[in-house]
């Protein structure tokens, strides 16, 4: 029965993982639409899904689980940056202009 609780915990964890990923797609989102003011922390998730993929998986369907999420992550990543750096270059140029009374 260990091996079954541990595979069930594996499991969990990577939900998890997709969970927090969708989550911090939102966060980017009102981050470049100005609403939140502090741009989300995906090194922070990226540190925990590289720790988290080094363990050893026995079970493949896990795996392949695992597999998938770190691709979405690159690829969502990749957005992010994307988006961030839109977001930034838009701002700068606003917050030089002189503001009109």
């Amino acid at each position: 029965m260990p091996i079954s609780k541990e595979l069930q915990e594996t499991r969990n964890k990577i939900l998890d993982f997709e969970k927090r990923i969708e989550e911090m797609h939102l966060d980017f989102q009102k981050y470049c639409q100005g609403l939140n003011p502090k741009m989300p922390e995906h090194e922070r998730l990226e540190r925990e899904l590289l720790f988290f993929s080094r363990r050893k998986i026995f079970d493949f369907e896990l795996s392949k689980q695992l597999d998938r999420i770190l691709y979405k992550f690159q690829n969502r990543k990749r957005i992010w940056v994307r988006w961030a750096e839109e977001f930034q270059r838009g701002v700068q140029p606003k917050a030089r202009e002189p503001k009109s009374p």
